[in-house]
């Protein structure tokens, strides 16, 4: 079992993606600025209140771990201006896993950043800019950065999230020709990051998942 920290994990994909890791029987650390506010309390979970903009707490979290899983999300109103905490957010902690030298980097970003944005249909792409273009446009760049380190990383682009449980009956699809937008639950896209957790194929791969 591994010692997973995950990076945004309060409330949606993180969350989700927090149960999944416990109940896969991994040591978890949760950060998040609200960490408290994390309802589950079990001896293989470490709540951690820190930001993930700051270095010292980034680096801190990640005394001991072996893998990362990042889950940063903004809010609806945050969409409508500048952007910048995906870009930024991982510029700290591609650096701070470097100095530690942990090298397994789980990160999820969306349909339609990166090289899946070519893949949008013509009928979404209008609406999907004028609601999603800035935070795209920086998980964009999210994704540049990640790509251009040395990690062993691997980059979970989901459609669009809904709730409920996880059902297992989703599609991980690694081929640009394949790539389409489609739903999925939160506590699918948990469900397949923390598969990837020892998964060496996924290594260097990006995946959109749907339904």
């Amino acid at each position: 079992m591994a010692r997973v920290l995950i990076i945004g994990a309060s409330k949606g994909i993180g969350l989700e993606t927090v149960r999944s890791a416990l109940e896969a029987g991994h040591q978890v650390r949760a950060l998040a600025r609200s960490a408290t506010s994390i309802s589950l309390t079990l001896p293989q979970l470490e709540k951690v209140c820190g930001n993930a903009l700051v270095r010292e707490d980034v680096e801190a979290a990640l005394q001991g771990v072996d893998v990362v899983i990042q889950t940063l999300g903004v809010s609806f109103t945050e969409l409508f201006g500048p952007v910048r905490l995906f870009s930024d957010a991982t510029r700290v902690l591609v650096a701070a896993m470097a100095a530690r030298g942990i090298k397994r980097l789980i990160c999820v970003t969306g349909f339609g950043a990166g090289d899946s944005r070519d893949s949008i249909s013509v009928l979404q792409r209008l609406p999907f800019h004028a609601v999603f273009g800035r935070a795209y446009a920086d998980k964009s760049i999210q994704e540049q950065l990640i790509k251009e380190t040395t990690l062993d990383w691997t980059i979970v682009r989901p459609g669009v999230l809904t709730g409920g449980v996880s059902t297992g009956r989703y599609q991980a699809l690694d081929q640009p020709s394949q790539w389409r937008n489609g739903i999925i639950a939160r506590a699918d896209v948990a469900d397949f990051c923390v598969k990837q957790i020892g998964n060496p194929a996924s290594v260097c791969k990006a995946y959109v998942l749907v339904n």
